[in-house]
């Protein structure tokens, strides 16, 4: 009987000494700093390519604001990425100076354009 009785005086002081110690969790505080972070803004298309004459370079573009002649246009789909200036632009045959909103505007371009690609002004 000495022996259980050692045997479980053994386990008690051992299930004693087997105390977890609390785990503390440390908050670390962020520095803020006061300086604002630049937002990026995605540029808002002014247009879309709705059709391309290859034979002759030229995109016709649907504005959806007015774009004078000379303003340089960033094109940008799914295989189209470039920048151009529209050095000439035409509605009906004739020569325009600024592209009214909502009208279709042949453009010259100088790489080819699919249709469905959007227009950007240029930064």
């Amino acid at each position: 009987m000495k022996k259980r009785a050692l045997k479980k005086a053994k386990k008690k002081t051992t299930k004693k000494s087997r105390v977890k110690p609390r785990k503390t969790k440390a908050k670390a505080k962020k520095k803020t700093s006061t300086k604002k972070k630049a937002v990026v803004k995605a540029p808002k298309h002014i247009g879309v390519v709705t059709h391309f004459y290859t034979d002759i370079s030229v995109a016709i573009v649907t504005f959806n604001k007015k774009v004078p002649a000379g303003s340089k246009l960033h094109y940008k789909g799914a295989t189209t990425d470039f920048v151009d200036a529209a050095k000439s632009m035409q509605y009906d045959h004739q020569e325009i100076a600024a592209a009214p909103k909502g009208k279709q505007i042949g453009i010259k371009v100088k790489k080819r354009v699919r249709e469905g690609d959007k227009v950007h002004f240029a930064e």
